[in-house]
């Protein structure tokens, strides 16, 4: 999901997959479950706190949202309904929470993440797309992502821009199911940012706040909405 950005610091259970969780789930589905981090207190640390790098350029594989939407259609008839994952990074700045995001250009922020391979693991999947958008290339210096319970599910009934945090009843092939996670970050990381790319810190209430822009959905579908608490902050709602 993009949106248009606004003020920011620039720095150098419900469904799953269409279906209702049941006994059924596999064996590897509940193993990715386990691999969270179930706390309800998300702690966050100075944006000081963080050291900010670069990286080789990562290339948008599509130029337009007519592009992407296109690409997506042909990817649904190989593989079947998009699944993908986004995750939600907090950090403190000037005593308020501040979330992670990648601008694209001078216009378009977005959450990091992307599309999950077919049948790759939720979490493994989050992971990968952290590192490939935002960890060193050297091993050393790889964060510890730790990811943290999925707090939104969005749906694409169609080939069109427009996502809802339901699926329609009469929605029987809907083409995209995104989640959004919350990443518990540790005190001290070094993120390597795409050259092509820049990382902003969005104070949180800009985001909740901005009716007119379309990510303000995410936060004010009540919903979408999980309460969690925030470290040297009152209680907020992602």
């Amino acid at each position: 999901m993009y949106f248009h950005r606004r003020s920011a610091y620039f720095l150098p259970k419900v469904e799953n997959n269409g279906r209702c969780q049941s006994e059924s789930d596999s064996i590897e589905e509940v193993e990715a479950g386990r691999e969270m981090v179930t706390s309800p207190v998300v702690n966050t640390y100075p944006l000081s706190s963080y050291t900010f790098g670069t990286k080789e350029p990562k290339m948008e594989k599509d130029t337009s949202v007519a592009d992407r939407l296109a690409r997506m259609k042909v990817n649904y008839m190989k593989e079947g309904m998009r699944t993908s994952v986004e995750a939600i990074l907090l950090v403190q700045e000037h005593n308020h929470p501040h979330i992670l995001l990648l601008q694209i250009g001078n216009t378009f922020c977005k959450l990091p993440g992307g599309r999950l391979k077919p049948g790759e693991n939720e979490i493994e999947g989050l992971k990968r797309k952290l590192s490939s958008k935002l960890a060193a290339n050297s091993l050393a210096l790889q964060p510890d992502w730790q990811i943290g319970e999925c707090v939104a599910i969005w749906w694409r009934p169609n080939f069109e821009t427009i996502m809802y945090p339901y699926c329609p009843p009469h929605i029987t092939k809907p083409k995209e199911c995104k989640k959004l996670f919350i990443v518990h970050l540790s005190e001290r990381e070094y993120f390597a940012v795409p050259k092509n790319l820049k990382l902003l810190a969005v104070p949180l209430f800009e985001l909740y706040d901005n009716v007119q822009e379309v990510w303000a959905s995410y936060f004010n579908n009540p919903t979408a909405a999980v309460q969690v608490s925030v470290q040297h902050d009152d209680s907020i709602k992602v």
